[in-house]
C-alpha cells in the first residue's frame, strides 16, 4: 500500500517549478495547468508532510527552512527521473539495450570505430556506453559488461581476453622526426599518465637511466589525453599501439623508439554470468570477437 505521506511526481513537479519561478501564476503557465491546479497541488504536498513549504510574500512564493531542505531533494528527484525518461526514450522502439562500461582510450579510439558494423548486424540493439576508469561493481552497477584491461577484473565475473596491450612510444613529427634511443627519448619532455604512473619506469627499466628524470613531465589522466599532448607536440607518450593506429596512418604522429612494451596484461570484456541470458549481449560478444585483432 502506498504511503499516504510520499507525493506524486505532479506534486514534485509543481514544487520544482515554484520554486523556479516564485509564484504560482508563472508555475502554471511553465507547466500549462490553471493557477488554481497548481495552488492545490501545493496544499496537498504540504498536508501530505505537514509542514509548511512557502510563505507568500506579497504574491510571492519564498521557501521555509523546510521547503528549502525538501525542494533540493526533490528537484533532484525530478531531474533523476527525466534524465531517466530521456535514455529509455533513446530506445527508439527498440527492446534490446547492451550497457557497456569502456575505458575511455580503447573506446574512443578502437570500440567505437567498429560499431557501426555492429549497428548493420544488429540495428535493433541499442547500445549504452559509459567511460570508466574504475572497476565495475555488476552488483551494484547497471552493466552488462564493461571493456577494461584484465587487471580490473572484479571477483566473481566472466572474462574474455581481446587483445594484448602492446605499447608504444609516439611524438609529433616535429619534435621527434625519426626514432631515437632511450638516452636522446629520457632528454624528451616525457607525457605522464597519473592513474599508470610507473610505465615510464618499466620502459626504462635495466637502462640504468636515473628515474627521477623518468618520472618528470606533465600529467594527464588517461591515455586520449597522451595522445592529444603529444599530437600537439608537448612531448613524448607511451601508449598502447591499438589506440593510435588512425594518428600514425594520417602522419599526425610517429614512432619515437624502434622498441615496444608488453606489461603482459590484455584488454577482456568482463560480465556477470546473468549477462549471458540477455540476447543484446550474447549478439554483442559474438560480434565483438569477430573484430579480435589477430596480431
Amino acid at each position: 500500500m502506498r504511503d499516504p505521506f510520499l507525493p506524486t511526481i505532479g506534486e514534485l513537479v509543481v514544487l520544482s517549478a515554484c520554486v523556479r519561478t516564485g509564484a504560482t501564476t508563472r508555475a502554471s503557465e511553465e507547466l500549462g495547468l490553471t493557477q488554481s491546479a497548481v495552488s492545490r497541488a501545493l496544499s496537498t504536498l504540504e498536508q501530505r508532510l505537514g509542514v509548511r513549504l512557502f510563505h507568500r510574500v506579497r504574491q510571492r512564493l519564498v521557501l521555509s527552512d523546510a521547503g528549502r531542505a525538501f525542494a533540493a531533494e526533490a528537484e533532484l528527484l525530478v531531474q533523476q527521473l527525466r534524465q531517466a525518461s530521456i535514455a529509455v526514450m533513446a530506445f527508439g522502439g527498440r527492446a534490446d539495450l547492451v550497457r557497456l562500461a569502456v575505458l575511455p582510450t580503447i573506446g574512443t579510439t578502437w570500440l567505437v570505430p567498429r560499431l557501426v558494423r555492429f549497428r548493420q548486424a544488429c540495428p535493433d540493439v541499442t547500445i549504452d556506453i559509459v567511460s570508466r576508469l574504475d572497476p565495475v561493481n555488476f552488483e551494484e552497477e547497471p552493466f552488462d559488461a564493461a571493456l577494461q584491461r584484465r587487471d580490473m577484473r572484479p571477483a566473481g565475473v566472466l572474462h574474455d581476453d581481446i587483445m594484448e596491450e602492446r605499447l608504444v612510444v609516439v611524438a609529433s613529427p616535429g619534435l621527434v622526426p625519426s626514432p631515437v634511443s632511450d638516452e636522446e627519448l629520457v632528454r624528451l619532455p616525457l607525457l605522464q599518465q597519473t592513474t599508470r604512473p610507473t610505465l615510464w619506469l618499466d620502459w626504462f627499466r635495466d637502462t640504468g637511466i636515473d628515474a627521477r628524470s623518468i618520472l618528470r613531465g606533465d600529467r594527464f589522466e588517461h591515455f586520449g589525453m597522451l595522445i592529444a599532448a603529444s599530437v600537439a607536440g608537448m612531448g613524448v607518450a607511451l601508449v598502447p599501439e591499438k589506440t593510435v593506429e588512425d594518428e600514425i596512418a594520417g602522419s599526425r604522429l610517429v614512432l619515437a623508439s624502434r622498441r615496444h612494451l608488453s606489461v603482459g596484461e590484455s584488454y577482456a570484456l568482463f560480465y556477470p554470468e546473468s549477462s549471458t541470458r540477455n540476447p543484446a549481449f550474447t549478439a554483442f560478444r559474438t560480434w565483438l570477437h569477430g573484430e579480435i585483432p589477430t596480431n
